[in-house]
């Protein structure tokens, strides 16, 4: 199922918080950095220089992820979720594949992500995706990261 890639629109903010905090409580839990950007995705992503984008398969919106400006050319893959009806379609892969295009476009040095190693799959494509992995930080953003990953561009 191809779908087609959208930049953030402020309609679609109430989809970008829907879908990560479904994946979130499914895994692990919604910390307070998630609420920040997710509630107010506009102010912390977006005006920040950062990016939402999302996947959409007819009028539905399936999936999500957003990058971070972390410091020049250099962006965080996060809040990448795929909506449970659309799991198992390659929504990810796609969203993947764009996000690295869309960096290379930019002409940005690197993506960096942290993710957890229980998440198998998503850990599986990153590496297929060339993310490899690289020390972490002593205290992540995130509780429920232990492994950081970075592709070079």
């Amino acid at each position: 199922m191809t779908a087609t890639i959208i930049p953030f629109d402020p309609k679609y903010a109430k989809d970008f918080a829907r879908l990560n905090i479904e994946w979130l409580e499914k895994y692990f839990v919604v910390e307070p950095l998630d609420k920040e950007l997710l509630q107010q995705c506009e102010e912390t992503i977006i005006n920040k220089g950062g990016y939402i984008f999302f996947a959409k398969v007819g009028d539905e919106i399936a999936g999500t992820f957003s990058l971070i400006n972390i410091e020049e050319n250099v962006y965080e893959l996060g809040k990448m979720a795929v909506s449970p009806k659309f799991q198992g379609l390659k929504i990810g892969q796609q969203l993947l594949q764009f996000c690295i295009d869309f960096a290379k476009e930019q002409e940005w040095k690197k993506i960096i992500l942290y993710s957890n190693r229980i998440l198998e799959n998503a850990i599986y494509i990153y590496n297929k995706f060339g993310f490899t992995e690289i020390p972490i930080e002593e205290n992540p953003l995130y509780k429920r990261s232990n492994i950081k990953m970075q592709l070079i561009l």
